[in-house]
């Protein structure tokens, strides 16, 4: 997720990610890094058949620098 200006990334993993989603928009954690940042807008998902693999895929997207998180989403979100 990002915000308006795409200027910061927010990566996480969810079992429901319209749930997840809701509640990044709906502030629903008050004092989280998404809603600090107004990382309200939804950019990438992608879908892991186990946690595990969530899991290590998400360590792999936070391990990276910003260029690489940005060509990750343009490689299937150019807009």
């Amino acid at each position: 997720m990002t915000n308006e200006f795409n200027s910061v990334y927010y990566t996480g993993i969810t079992s429901d990610l319209r749930h997840r989603v809701w509640q990044h928009k709906d502030n629903f954690y008050q004092n989280s890094f998404t809603s600090k940042y107004k990382c309200y807008k939804l950019v990438y998902f992608k879908f892991f058949p186990s946690i595990e693999e969530a899991i290590n895929e998400e360590k792999r997207i936070k391990g990276g620098n910003r260029q690489q998180k940005i060509n990750i989403i343009t490689s299937l979100n150019p807009s």
